[in-house]
């Protein structure tokens, strides 16, 4: 058990340190494509490279378990990012990162509501939560105003709230006793399936010419494979071995880790502000991890 546990752990880190990278393919492709352009296409890679890995067949069990995976990569597929895009063109990026780092908070709250476990909520999660998100806002100003603009930070928030039922649906999914593989490409399968409309009414063509670019292929592979595919059956790997609250609170270390490689690779500088803030998001993560005694 104590191995699963280290393994689940591992699991949401790896997730996590993409995810936190993924910034910079992102603004890469935004030169050549559209946001919806970058979002299709980089599930549908996620979809055919979980195919490949696991050619099987997932049966259809029952409508309600159907509705589930539908569920699923409806919140978390793709209105979560529908959300987050859409947000950022309404308000300060700062904003926004600060908004989807409240998702475990979201979490916990659902998971009193809605599970009869109450796995990893306790008094230590909620003051690690507010550490955290202090640190987070140190970060993701730096030096900024944090300038209210509700239309953006209402759907910021509601992303960090979409977050949060995905991560219980996939909880929930993990009882199914299925492959996270196969279960994952299932919920992407109905994430795109519910991107379609949007990706058909926009004014999204997909320029495959760009694609001759390298940095655009390698970008767009390392959102497809890495991010998507490999990144989903991590993180729900974990929420399987660790819970939805427990695996939720590695959110934290996205901005973090984003400010160390925007350092690396960028060559950003780091600021007083910023270090102060991920000393405080680290206590906050380390705290909120703490079994209660």
């Amino acid at each position: 058990m104590e191995k699963q546990i280290l393994k689940g752990n591992y699991s949401a880190l790896l997730t996590v340190l993409i995810w936190g990278t993924t910034f910079v393919s992102t603004k890469v492709l935004l030169e050549a494509f559209l946001p919806i352009e970058i979002l299709f296409f980089r599930f549908v890679l996620g979809f055919l490279a979980l195919l490949v890995i696991s050619p099987h067949f997932l049966k259809v069990d029952s409508l309600k378990r159907e509705l589930v995976y539908a569920a699923a990569g409806l919140t978390g597929v793709c209105l979560y990012y529908l959300f987050e895009n859409i947000a950022l063109t309404y308000t300060l990026a700062a904003n926004v990162s600060v908004m989807v780092s409240i998702a475990p908070f979201f979490t916990a709250i659902l998971t009193r509501l809605f599970q009869k476990d109450r796995e990893g909520i306790h008094p230590r999660f909620f003051i690690g939560f507010i550490i955290a998100i202090s640190g987070i806002v140190l970060i993701s100003l730096n030096g900024s105003s944090f300038e209210l603009s509700p239309r953006g930070d209402i759907l910021a928030l509601l992303a960090a709230l979409l977050w949060s039922v995905y991560s219980l649906l996939t909880r929930k999914i993990s009882t199914f006793g299925y492959s996270t593989i196969l279960t994952t490409r299932r919920v992407f399968l109905y994430g795109i399936i519910f991107m379609l409309p949007v990706f058909i009414s926009s004014d999204a063509s997909f320029d495959f010419s760009a694609l001759g670019e390298m940095k655009n292929m390698l970008n767009l592979l390392y959102l497809g494979f890495g991010a998507s595919a490999l990144c989903f059956v991590t993180w729900n790997f974990s929420v399987k071995v660790l819970g939805a609250v427990k695996t939720s609170v590695f959110i934290y270390l996205v901005p973090v880790i984003t400010i160390i490689f925007s350092a690396i690779i960028l060559k950003e500088p780091v600021t007083l502000m910023m270090a102060a803030g991920t000393i405080l998001t680290l206590l906050g993560l380390f705290i909120s991890e703490r079994k209660a005694p």
